[in-house]
């Protein structure tokens, strides 16, 4: 689960962080009283949505050399005039592709005297199994041309994760960020403190870019990114407050209302698969063939027909997916459970795509029969391979 700057910074803050006082907003009578809040003379306007590369976004609805999705203002005037353009519009970044964020929050915050902007980030690094910082000297807005231009400028340090972050671990961080004085004295502190958050709330990764040098030596999280394990926030029903579904994508939020392991895609070809690692393989072989999946969704292993006419439904609701593949093998999960959920669905939202069925193992010969006796206008495939050919197929001949 992700949640906006201003919510993470909240939540860093609390353990500790440096970080600029700031008001939340969510409409445009509030932008002068929130301004008022705070000291100035330089406040910023940023444009709170799930997506990075805020700085360098455009808005849809405003003439291209408009100004992107954070902005300085050097008068409260200015800081409604800001909220007035970017509040309602949609906001289009390299994050976001071309359909863009609408901004239906903004969080106006007290400006910095800026000396060097880093970068900082925490997360799980999968080699290692252990919780690592990872840092360059190069932090803002152009991160993603550092990593791909010259990866050597980041530097990746594992904690151990019995003794946790030691003086020696800070160290090393002040030393790959080249930290001196008070900015190297901050990082003693700094570095367990957002470890501490990072461990103790679960969270997946946690970006600070910028992390920044003030004029004054001292060190401030200047930009926060935080992601949430969705499989430990039974245990933060804190954090589980934060969630703003209006930024999610409404199809992954039905289905997590059914338990559907589901996360929607760009492509055309709708994949309903039991088991993770069948679901992957399904999306490979589509890509393959030459075609793209309109999403990954695992059914998981002990699916009701309910639950399978469910996400029959939110595969269908897609109005990009031009075909489906159902390719199911049963283990736990039986065939003619499939078959039911599949006819269920059909009969109550209809067909109006290519439909390719595989299955294969534990009733598979009752699930084929079922399928047969619908009366579903149904391509049957005998494996993968076949399967991802005719829905590849059945889809190019129907454009």
């Amino acid at each position: 689960m992700n949640i906006h700057e201003h919510q993470a910074k909240a939540v860093l803050k609390s353990f500790g962080a440096p970080v600029a006082e700031g008001v939340a907003i969510f409409s445009v009578d509030e932008a002068r009283a929130a301004a008022d809040k705070l000291p100035g003379p330089l406040w910023v306007v940023k444009s709170q949505i799930h997506a990075g590369g805020r700085g360098k976004g455009k808005f849809k609805e405003l003439s291209s050399d408009a100004k992107g999705g954070v902005r300085l203002a050097f008068s409260k005037e200015d800081v409604v005039k800001n909220a007035k353009e970017m509040l309602g519009n949609t906001l289009v970044t390299h994050q976001t592709g071309p359909a863009g964020k609408q901004v239906n929050r903004l969080y106006i915050e007290d400006g910095a005297d800026i000396e060097r902007e880093l970068y900082l980030s925490i997360l799980v690094n999968r080699e290692t199994g252990k919780v690592a910082f990872v840092v360059s000297t190069e932090g803002g807005m152009d991160i993603e041309d550092v990593a791909h231009s010259t990866p050597e400028k980041i530097q990746t340090l594992n904690i151990e994760p019995l003794a946790g972050v030691t003086d020696a671990d800070a160290d090393r961080i002040s030393d790959a960020l080249k930290l001196t004085g008070a900015a190297r004295t901050d990082m003693g502190s700094l570095a367990k403190i957002l470890y501490k958050a990072f461990v103790e709330k679960d969270m997946s990764m946690l970006e600070v870019n910028p992390l920044i040098v003030m004029e004054d030596g001292h060190l401030r999280v200047l930009d926060a990114k935080v992601s949430f394990d969705g499989n430990a926030l039974f245990r933060h029903p804190d954090i589980m407050e934060l969630r703003d579904t209006t930024e999610e994508d409404a199809k992954e939020i039905e289905a997590s209302k059914h338990d559907l392991a589901y996360v929607a895609l760009d492509g055309d070809i709708g994949c309903m698969v039991n088991g993770a690692g069948l679901a992957m393989a399904t999306m490979d072989i589509i890509k393959l063939y030459g075609a793209e999946p309109a999403n990954f969704l695992d059914v998981g292993g002990g699916a009701t027909t309910e639950k399978v006419t469910a996400a029959f439904k939110i595969i269908t609701a897609d109005p990009n997916v031009k075909g489906i593949l159902v390719n199911i093998f049963g283990g736990i999960m039986r065939c003619d459970v499939i078959a039911e959920g599949v006819v269920a669905a059909v009969k109550e939202v209809g067909l109006k795509v290519p439909l390719v069925v595989r299955l294969e193992g534990t009733n598979v010969a009752l699930g084929k029969k079922i399928i047969n006796e619908s009366g579903l206008n149904v391509i049957a495939a005998d494996d993968l391979d076949d399967a991802a050919q005719k829905i590849v197929a059945a889809v190019k001949e129907a454009k």
